[in-house]
């Protein structure tokens, strides 16, 4: 074998370095690694607005860093977070333009600076006809995301809103223990108006459930937000 050839075939054999934050990827095969192995790595700054309403899908995102946040904006302009995108997770409203041949209905925007790869529509299609691999990877994360999807309706159908923000909140402090957020990004979390929010966050901080501070809220009773939050 020719070294040149042999060289090549080390190539093909090889994963890209950033391959690696997507371990369900591991097992793709020589030449879908080698057409993946071909992209680049694509840095965007936070704020930077990735996608809106009405445009084509310019490629899957595979988020190798960061955060994206993905929602819907109404007339009045209130805002919904639909979900957001971190490393090892992938963007519904994305796969689904590239599916169906669909613009997008959302607006996609970054949280933090990103460290993702673009794989073009043409080589997305590719894939799912030829790489059994890939074509499991995008349709297990689909199915995943629709079923978030599923759980953010019955939330804001069948639940009420205190019980929406005491979620919200257990959620973002995680074991911190405190939550950085305005009102207004709260708000948006779980479907509601900031005023709403506003009110409500200040009858759990006089039912000593929070402590309130700027642009923070502190869980002051851990125990009785998840109450707040089970409660239909």
């Amino acid at each position: 074998m020719a070294e040149d050839e042999r060289e090549k075939l080390e190539r093909t054999q090889q994963k890209p370095p950033w391959l690696h934050a997507f371990a369900p990827l591991s097992d793709l095969d020589p030449i879908s690694r080698a057409a993946l192995s071909a992209l680049q790595e694509m840095k965007f700054a936070k704020g930077k607005r990735l996608f809106a309403p009405g445009v084509h899908s310019s490629g899957f995102v595979l988020l190798l860093s960061g955060r994206i946040r993905v929602g819907l904006t109404a007339e009045n302009g209130r805002r919904l977070v639909l979900y957001r995108v971190v490393p090892g997770e992938t963007c519904i409203q994305t796969t689904l333009c590239l599916l169906g041949g669909l613009d997008y209905t959302a607006e996609g925007v970054a949280e933090s600076e990103l460290r993702l790869v673009i794989v073009p529509p043409a080589l997305f299609q590719r894939l799912l006809r030829e790489s059994p691999t890939f074509a499991r990877f995008v349709f297990e994360r689909f199915g995943a995301r629709l079923s978030e999807m599923t759980r953010l309706i019955e939330t804001i159908a069948f639940l009420r809103v205190d019980a929406r923000l005491a979620a919200a909140l257990i959620a973002r402090a995680g074991e911190r223990g405190a939550v950085v957020a305005t009102h207004q990004e709260l708000a948006e979390d779980i479907g509601a108006a900031r005023e709403v929010v506003s009110r409500q966050l200040a009858l759990f901080q006089r039912g000593g459930l929070v402590r309130l501070g700027r642009g923070r809220v502190a869980i002051a009773n851990r125990r009785a937000l998840v109450d707040f939050a089970c409660v239909i």
